[in-house]
């Protein structure tokens, strides 16, 4: 069923905290976390892009389209919806991390929900009292916005969304399928937590 929903995959980052790996190709069980991701999401929308800015040839194997920042330095996701903005086939762009590899199966149709009850720009997913800025699915009309906002310094993704109609969306019930793997320690305690 079609959705209008294009899926955006963030992988641009540095990892920092994972000693400046590629994180989104970093194993779990033996499978890239992007692997596991794209599993995740792509049923849940039309098409699906992968936002990276190194290893390019590697995210390609996914069989989606690869889509680099064109603001330079790691700019952050902000950089990467405004590519996926841009370049998305569909009105809507429903945004997850490569490093979060448990995401909800029902994320799109929930943010979509909330997006559409309120005529919301932008939806968010929130556990309890936390908001997820990266789980997002966000009109594809703001994309002139963002940019002008990049253009002009702007990196924190909070003060961009501050600056729209924003609907948060609550995952209570699926706390942990936000868990994300930032470090080292953390995939080794994934990988022993979860089975394959």
């Amino acid at each position: 069923m079609s959705t209008g929903v294009t899926g955006l995959i963030l992988a641009g980052g540095m990892g920092r905290r994972m000693g400046h790996a590629d994180k989104g190709l970093k194993l779990l069980h033996g499978k890239p976390m992007v692997r596991r991701v794209w599993e995740r999401i792509s049923p849940q929308v039309d098409e699906v892009l992968v936002n990276a800015n190194r290893n390019l040839e590697e995210y390609a194997k996914l069989g989606c389209r690869v889509v680099s920042d064109e603001v330079g330095g790691f700019a952050g996701p902000l950089a990467g919806l405004e590519r996926g903005l841009a370049l998305a086939a569909h009105p809507l762009v429903a945004t997850v991390p490569c490093d979060s590899p448990f995401l909800p199966l029902d994320l799109v149709a929930r943010l979509r929900d909330g997006l559409e009850i309120q005529h919301a720009q932008l939806a968010v997913a929130r556990t309890f009292d936390q908001a997820h800025p990266v789980f997002c699915l966000v009109r594809k009309d703001v994309h002139g916005h963002l940019k002008r906002f990049l253009e002009g310094g702007g990196r924190k993704i909070d003060a961009w969304y501050a600056s729209l109609e924003v609907i948060e969306v609550p995952f209570d019930d699926e706390a942990q399928a936000f868990d994300n793997i930032n470090t080292a320690d953390e995939l080794a305690a994934s990988e022993a937590r979860t089975g394959s």
